[in-house]
């Protein structure tokens, strides 16, 4: 299931950038001394108790207002607060309770939302600043003090959070069900080709960027298997996401991918790869996914014999950071090579899930190193005593050397070629995780 969305939200100045990059434990949000410094939604996987979800920092709202800026980001936080799954209000207690801060509770009562008060800045250690309980007039409920700047506090705060999560149960599909993402930029045909994959008009379909605003769900089964293909809106670039409603959309995809199997990666053939491609697949690559890239519109360009393997070699080199990736070239208009798509998917899946024994691992390692000699620096050569894989999804080897630093990017990205060429790994990347072995005195 898409994992819980929590919005931290409050007038501006009271530390709700802070707190997002302590809850998230890094600095993602700019935190400055100063209203109206974080204007569009910033989001971050954040984990509690065992229970990972998304954190959503937003900008401060104030609810009366000609100011456009202070106008578009209250629109910001509405958005966040219309698919949040629980709301984090932050107030400051030196502050004590505003105007401001009454009207925003208001406007998060009337959202039906499970709210949370954190009453921010309590940084000294001790007894409860007796000012706290002011905030009980805003007719939340219980105030938690906490200090964003130092953590106090935060532990309570997230523990009455996670008991207004939804159940952890997966949507109601089979376990052999495959997911999978449907994602890229806007218009480039990912609904059509989802309508095209269920025979029926599920998806709304429409030339205007970004029209596709959530995530939605298309069961399919066939003689190929289960499948359940989630469409989600464009990602775009942040500087051309201008709509307000779009900006949401961009958490969802990333979301749709975290949730998927297998992502699709939908390429325009006649605008060819750009920049933005790049940073779709490079998401989907970093969260370890089966992958494939489907080049859309291909009935829209003129062809020759080598028509195809030219296009196909550009986009080797385009894609060099996904070397694994299969291409295919499709119409969702007419159909064509639209079913190769569900046996593709289920190979890459298969690849990804991939579990090879470390007998089978430690015999490639040493037909490897003794083909192409370990790196040396100073007189110190690399040893590798032995690899196994802990774990699939994607598959991950972990290698045990004398000298990790010794184990070079170069040498790594040649063992892995050559466990590629032993066993595949077809539309899946890899992951290797290098430990050191104790000293090496010889």
């Amino acid at each position: 299931m898409p994992l819980p969305v929590v919005a931290v939200v409050g007038r501006p100045n009271v530390g709700k950038s802070t707190l997002f990059n302590k809850l998230i434990g890094k600095r993602l949000s700019i935190v400055e001394d100063t209203p109206g410094v974080t204007r569009d939604r910033i989001y971050s996987k954040c984990e509690w108790r065992g229970r990972e979800f998304m954190v959503v920092d937003t900008g401060g709202i104030e609810p009366r207002t000609d100011d456009i800026i202070l106008s578009q980001m209250k629109r910001q936080a509405e958005l966040a607060i219309e698919r949040a799954d629980v709301i984090i209000l932050v107030t400051d207690v030196r502050c004590g309770v505003t105007a401001n801060d009454y009207d925003v509770a208001s406007m998060l009562q009337k959202s039906g939302k499970p709210l949370v008060l954190a009453v921010n800045k309590c940084d000294e250690i001790g007894d409860t600043p007796p000012e706290v309980y002011e905030f009980y007039n805003l007719g939340i409920g219980d105030p938690f003090p906490i200090s964003s700047a130092h953590g106090h506090g935060t532990g309570d705060l997230l523990d009455e959070v996670f008991k207004y999560f939804p159940d952890d149960k997966e949507t109601d599909y089979d376990d052999d069900c495959i997911r999978v993402a449907v994602i890229g930029k806007p218009n480039v045909g990912k609904s059509s080709l989802i309508n095209r994959i269920a025979g029926e008009e599920r998806v709304i379909v429409s030339n205007i960027a970004g029209t596709t605003r959530d995530a939605t769900d298309t069961l399919i089964e066939n003689e190929n298997g289960k499948f359940v293909f989630i469409d989600t809106a464009g990602i775009r670039r942040k500087a051309r996401v201008t709509e307000n409603i779009e900006r949401y959309s961009v958490l969802r995809a990333y979301m749709a991918v975290d949730r998927a199997d297998v992502c699709i990666i939908v390429i325009d053939a006649e605008e060819g790869f750009t920049e933005q491609d790049s940073k779709v697949a490079g998401y989907a690559h970093d969260q370890g996914k089966a992958s494939i890239v489907a080049v859309n519109k291909w009935d829209k360009i003129e062809k020759d014999t080598k028509t195809m393997d030219e296009y196909r070699t550009k986009l080797a080199n385009d894609f060099s950071f996904m070397s694994y990736v299969p291409f295919v070239f499709i119409s969702a208009k007419t159909g064509q090579r639209v079913d190769k798509l569900y046996e593709m998917i289920v190979h890459v899946n298969e690849q990804n899930s991939m579990r090879i024994s470390t007998g089978m691992l430690n015999d490639v390692l040493a037909y490897a190193t003794t083909r192409v000699q370990p790196p040396s620096d100073k007189g110190k050569r690399l040893k590798i005593y032995y690899m196994t894989q802990p774990s699939t999804k994607p598959p991950t080897f972990v290698t045990f050397v004398n000298k990790a630093e010794l184990f070079h990017f170069s040498y790594q990205r040649y063992i892995e070629n050559q466990i590629r060429s032993t066993f595949g790994l077809d539309g899946t990347p890899v992951r290797f995780i290098v430990r050191e072995r104790g000293k090496d005195n010889n």
